[in-house]
């Protein structure tokens, strides 16, 4: 038995996680059969989501989740790229993980409007009197973590141009296909529909959302991908 530990539809998206959608998506592409559960981080070591437990075996981290499961079922997502592409699929994943869903996160957890609005609703569940304190200490990690990595030292003008820099490089690649490689969509794409959807939501009010609808490309694109792999009632609700 598998399951898929992240969260369901949040924030007029399938879920809050690019990391989720992305693990989600290319279980699906490896034809992995699972099921999908909530996440409780306190119950692993790494204290995030997604992970899976697959017969037994914790895999934490959605890149860890796609070795795993390659080795196991004999399958690669990238089988028809040629070596070239293959560099620039691990490229275009590093930069949509590593800078531009930062940028994302950036405005969801340090714009306040945005975080009332949004991650605010994590806090739920923690009693009323200590809410408070633990929302300014977990948004303080947050804000020092961004701040360590790099992202957090620019303003919100500087990052929104390196976010326009990363988003037109992806619509670039992606051109006139109907996936960044071609006909098929390959683990690239699971990894560039979490990040610009979650950019591209328009429940937050970030530029972002305008730098996606900028490119022409790419609304057609995260729809694609979504008429292929987006499930509606595929996970149990929150409140479940």
């Amino acid at each position: 038995m598998t399951t898929l530990y992240g969260w369901g539809p949040m924030f007029d998206l399938p879920g809050p996680s690019p990391y989720v959608m992305k693990a989600d998506i290319q279980m699906q592409m490896l034809g992995a059969p699972f099921t999908r559960a909530l996440a409780e981080l306190d119950s692993v070591a790494k204290h995030k989501a997604p992970y899976v437990v697959d017969d037994g075996v914790l895999i934490e981290d959605s890149t860890f989740i796609r070795m795993h499961f390659e080795r196991k079922l004999g399958k690669d997502l990238d089988e028809c790229l040629t070596p070239a592409q293959r560099g620039q699929a691990w490229a275009v994943e590093r930069l949509l993980e590593d800078r531009l869903g930062l940028i994302m996160v950036c405005e969801r957890w340090l714009v306040d409007a945005n975080f009332d609005k949004g991650p605010s609703q994590f806090f739920a569940d923690v009693p009323e009197a200590m809410r408070a304190q633990v929302i300014s200490e977990v948004r303080g990690g947050v804000a020092a973590s961004m701040k360590g990595h790099g992202i957090g030292r620019h303003s919100r003008e500087e990052r929104m141009l390196l976010a326009e820099r990363d988003v037109g490089a992806v619509a670039a690649m992606l051109g006139e296909g109907p996936f960044l490689f071609g006909a098929k969509p390959t683990a690239a794409d699971a990894v560039a529909y979490g990040v610009l959807a979650a950019c591209g939501t328009p429940f937050f009010s970030t530029p972002l959302v305008a730098l996606i609808d900028a490119q022409p490309n790419l609304r057609p694109y995260l729809a694609r991908m979504e008429a292929r792999f987006v499930h509606e009632a595929a996970w149990p609700s929150m409140a479940a």
